[in-house]
């Protein structure tokens, strides 16, 4: 029994050290040297980045082979436990527990995928993990199984967890309900929220609780609405003296405090006078926009999420902005109707944070061929990846095959913000001018 007991402890240790080991590979390390790691690895995407552009003939070279130069990286205010959002996945455990709510370590190619608890990453807060042990408390008690795979039934599934500064937690619970009636959903709902409200999980105190019925890994609002359980229908954010207001799948920087960091810097880039527009693609709850109205005339957002546009502009209201006006749609579809006729005399200046996909093909050449753009911001959580390409699209000769008219634009500063502590990500912000 003693043997049994010490190989189980070893396995759980070398478990628990994997996931550590994937979720914050860089955990061990003190924070100084993966701030380093970090300059290192965006320095070498620069210098991918030149040699790139210098096989499109552009003279691109520049002291060590970047393509501008790279300042250090700017650490952030908070190391541990600053994520404001947390997905928790539902299966089985280290011990056999096809109810353990936590994050995968494994792959399915390989069939070793097993769910571990969380709470020894240090990248998560407190909160949300106890949100996340409370979930799998409530489901451990339901007589309804967890759905591992879609196919072989089951109904629990992810949790989703925000947070803000302000004190607010929203929970959101993904279900499949299979053959489930109406009456048999309406249960468990009512008993989700009873745990959450009366129950153990009240301990969370819990400012929003959702519930989506979800058929699919991921399912939008529009897909399969999100139904308000208890409490408030959003939680609230405060970021440079500003109220912003988010809905369940709203996007929102991940890291609140380094996200104030980054903005100043691309308020301070912009170079904005009073005249400017600035241009917000990809602008989700509107934070970099309502964050510099006050320096510029007017502000333009473009977001594809619904709700977020939504929250968007109760922000603006909210906050006393009036000069911010924001278009809903698929940015491809959207800013190239904007910007073809644009007659503006003001200097327009464009930011644009997408996600890792970066950007769709439509919206470079919208951005290349409107000739008041003169100054871009990327913002790219990956730039070693989809926004490479973009990099190039932007910078390339004139392609009239591809309708790419307009000037080039040419990288001039690079600026790594570490908003992922322990981990090998950062996010960098890259200046282009023409």
């Amino acid at each position: 029994r003693n043997q049994e007991s010490s190989s189980s402890g070893h396995y759980l240790a070398v478990v628990l050290s994997r996931l550590a080991n994937a979720v914050t590979p860089l955990w061990r390390l003190p924070y100084q040297e993966q701030l380093q790691v970090k300059y290192e690895s965006q320095r070498k995407i620069l210098q991918t980045l030149a040699s790139r552009l210098e096989e499109l003939g552009i003279d691109a070279q520049k002291p060590g082979g970047l393509c501008c130069p790279l300042q250090p990286v700017v650490p952030s205010p908070i190391i541990n436990g600053y994520r404001n959002k947390s997905t928790f996945s539902v299966n089985r455990g280290p011990d056999g527990n096809p109810k353990t709510v936590g994050l995968y370590v494994g792959t399915g190619r390989e069939r070793n995928i097993v769910c571990v608890k969380a709470n020894h990453v240090e990248n998560i807060p407190s909160k949300h993990k106890q949100v996340a042990q409370c979930y799998e408390e409530f489901i451990c008690r339901s007589p309804l199984d967890s759905c591992i795979l879609f196919h072989e039934g089951g109904h629990w599934r992810e949790l989703v967890v925000r947070s803000t500064s302000c004190g607010h937690t929203m929970a959101i619970v993904t279900f499949h309900p299979q053959q489930l009636g109406q009456e048999a959903l309406a249960t468990q709902k009512a008993l989700l929220k009873e745990f959450f409200t009366c129950g153990p999980g009240a301990v969370c105190d819990l400012t929003s609780l959702y519930f989506q019925e979800s058929t699919m890994t991921r399912c939008s609002h529009e897909q399969s609405p999100y139904q308000l359980l208890h409490g408030a229908p959003h939680i609230f954010e405060e970021l440079l003296g500003l109220k912003f207001r988010i809905s369940p799948d709203a996007f929102f920087q991940v890291n609140t405090a380094g996200a104030e960091v980054l903005y100043q810097a691309v308020g301070e880039l912009c170079q904005a006078s009073g005249d400017t527009v600035l241009l917000d693609i990809c602008c989700g709850t509107g934070t970099i926009g309502l964050s510099l109205a006050h320096r510029v005339s007017k502000v333009i957002g473009v977001e594809v999420v619904e709700k977020a546009i939504e929250d968007a502009e109760w922000n603006a209201a909210f906050n006393g902005i009036s000069n911010c006006e924001f278009h809903s749609g698929k940015a491809e579809a959207v800013l190239p109707q904007l910007l073809a006729s644009w007659e503006d005399a003001r200097p327009l200046v464009a930011v644009v944070n997408p996600s890792r996909a970066g950007l769709h093909y439509r919206v470079v050449r919208a951005i290349r061929n409107c000739r008041a753009i003169r100054r871009l911001l990327y913002v790219s959580c990956k730039p070693e990846g989809e926004a490479m390409r973009n990099f190039l699209e932007l910078c390339c000769p004139p392609d009239p095959r591809k309708k790419l008219t307009g000037e080039p634009f040419a990288p001039v500063l690079a600026i790594p913000f570490d908003m992922f502590p322990h981990t090998i990500h950062c996010e960098l912000l890259l200046l282009f001018t023409r």
